[in-house]
């Protein structure tokens, strides 16, 4: 589970405004590997503490199996593997990566940071943890997504600007598609959450899972024509556009 700061901290590390997505940045990497070119589904590894293993429900009405049965229904050939860890922070998630994350691995959801911030412990090494996941994963042609966290008041100004700048820095130094809080939607409301106020219910993982199920349809869209939707093949998913270093998706109604 999440550790749980003292009670001034808990009751408002989620007090946060609304964080629409922002432009999201991805490479096209249109070659298929030879398994999916085999027909093997597309295999998504979630990375996390206990916001991706589900602490306090079940295994199946957890984030990763939410996203898993959303984008099979969109008729996408995946498997989403749950590897969320109760209590884990950017430190242990990248002292396991190797493990957690097999040969085999197609994409990465990667969820992590909520214990460093509700630790205090460096934004800093937060950071550079993070990175290394990243790097070690883009190294192994793993596309990634991000799902960013963000940080209490309590911890100070200096540190909330430390912390929170990290996903987005990432995300555009890497051109990852990011969700900027992994929260967003679900922090604060009752229904959504389970009785400690931080974990959500399955209803809380399933908002969770319909929000980030678009930046996945990008990455799919991306090993064309493996995974396209089984269901309407030849439709028009997404418009890019050439933007600098990286391509801009321009998300669209057909999400």
């Amino acid at each position: 589970m999440l550790h749980k700061p003292p009670t001034h901290i808990h009751r408002r590390a989620f007090g946060l405004g609304a964080f629409g997505l922002g432009a999201i940045g991805v490479g096209l990497g249109l070659r298929a590997s030879a398994a999916r070119a085999q027909g093997r589904p597309f295999t998504i590894v979630a990375l996390g503490d206990s916001l991706t293993a589900g602490f306090g429900v079940r295994r199946s009405e957890a984030l990763p199996a939410r996203l898993d049965a959303r984008l099979r229904a969109a008729g996408y050939q995946v498997r989403v593997v749950n590897a969320g860890l109760s209590g884990d922070t950017s430190a242990g998630a990248l002292a396991r990566f190797d493990f957690a994350v097999p040969r085999g691995t197609n994409g990465l959801l990667l969820a992590i940071g909520a214990n460093d911030m509700l630790q205090g412990l460096s934004p800093v090494a937060a950071r550079n943890n993070i990175e290394a996941i990243i790097t070690r994963a883009k190294a192994r042609n793993i596309k990634v997504v991000l799902l960013g966290m963000r940080a209490p008041t309590n911890w100070g100004a200096a540190y909330r600007r430390a912390f929170d700048a990290i996903y987005p820095d990432l995300a555009r130094k890497h051109g990852l598609p990011l969700d900027p809080f992994i929260l967003e939607g679900v922090a604060l409301n009752p229904a959504l959450n389970q009785a400690d106020g931080i974990h959500p219910t399955p209803a809380g993982a399933d908002r969770i899972a319909a929000r980030i199920t678009p930046l996945w349809r990008v990455v799919l869209v991306c090993a064309l024509p493996i995974h396209l939707p089984r269901n309407n093949p030849t439709r028009p998913v997404h418009v890019f556009k050439e933007s600098r270093k990286h391509v801009t998706l321009a998300l669209n109604h057909t999400f």
